[in-house]
Formats: structure tokens, sequence, C-alpha cells
């Protein structure tokens, strides 16, 4: 029985296994079954999707972030009701928070359709679409410093032209977590988010 995942979008996936120029193993996701289809993951790896969808197998337990700080961070954005739609996720020793590309609100919907065409039949309908069809993109990240002491630094995306790149929000400093998610997340999706420095 071949390996296979289906994504967020609904898309399966079936884990080939190919070889690099050097003659070493290389695994790959593939929507196509053709070629050399894996029945089995690989000792010592596990099965990754991104927030867009993107089916990886990675090495396991390279992550050094834990779940109850990825859920603390995401307990913090869904707080906010403004970021009702961004997501969180883990890579290695960072946590990022998206926020979504393009969509329909379901306010900007609700003035769209009126009251008595917006049914709950269609709210779900759009959720599900929603689901399948936006794109995020990385806007802040938290970054663990120390493994130990489990201090983090905090980061946002620049939007400047020739600069486009994470820029340290030194005003936060590290710390913990808590702190610095509770201070920095309320300003994502407003203005002030471009004065973090």
């Amino acid at each position: 029985m071949p390996i296979t995942y289906t994504n967020r979008k609904g898309v399966t996936y079936y884990l080939h296994q190919g070889t690099t120029k050097k003659g070493k193993p290389r695994y790959f996701f593939s929507k196509e079954s053709t070629g050399q289809v894996l029945d089995r993951i690989p000792d010592g790896y596990e099965i990754t999707e991104s927030v867009n969808g993107i089916v990886s197998l990675s090495k396991a337990g390279q992550r050094t972030i834990a779940e109850s700080e990825v859920g603390l961070v995401a307990s913090i954005v869904t707080g906010q009701r403004h970021l009702k739609y961004y997501r969180v996720a883990a890579k290695r020793n960072t946590i990022e928070v998206y926020e979504p590309l393009g969509g329909l609100d379901d306010k900007v919907a609700a003035r769209i359709f009126g009251d008595d065409l917006f049914t709950p039949a269609l709210a779900e309908r759009l959720r599900r679409e929603r689901a399948h069809y936006t794109h995020y993109s990385p806007v802040m990240r938290f970054i663990l410093e120390d493994e130990t002491e489990r201090t983090f630094s905090v980061e946002r995306w620049c939007y400047r032209g020739s600069t486009d790149g994470w820029l340290p929000i030194y005003s936060a400093g590290a710390g913990p977590l808590g702190k610095l998610a509770r201070r920095c997340i309320p300003h994502l999706g407003k203005d002030s988010f471009f004065e973090l420095i």
C-alpha cells in the first residue's frame, strides 16, 4: 500500500524516492503515483505540511519548539478578533505567524449578498473555499534564543521594496515567549505594526 497524504486543500500526494546526483536517496511527494512510490516512511523521517499545503518529508526531531509554545502563540492570535484568519506554525527553532493574502471576508460577503442571501450554508461554503484557496505569508516570528531558559526574540516582516526581509523588534528585547507574544501580536493587521522596531 503506497504512502499517501491528503493536505488541507484536499489534494492527495504519493511519497516517492529518487536519487541525488551523488547517488544518495531523495524523498519527495507528487500528485502522480508513477515512478518509485514508497510503501513505508523511511526511518528517522516524518511527513510535514506547510500552512500553504506543501507536503514534505522531513527529518524527525529537528524541531526545538514545543507544541505547548506553538499553542500559546496560537491562543494569543485567536484571542485577537481582527486576526481571525491568521495561522501559526513552527519551523525548527521558530514560531511563525502568517497572514492570509486575498480572500473574501465574512463581513464583506454579507454586504455583497445581503442578510437574506448570506445564510449559514453560504458562510460555511465560503469558509471551505477560503481554507482551500487562501495563500498565507509570514509576518512575524518568534525565535528560540536559549533552549534551557526558553527565551525568545521577535522579528517582523519588513515591506520596504529592496530591503524586504525580517526586521528584529529590538524594543521588545529577548524574553519569555508569552510576554513577547502578548506585546507584539495585537499590532498585526494594524498600522502600529509598521512602527514596531
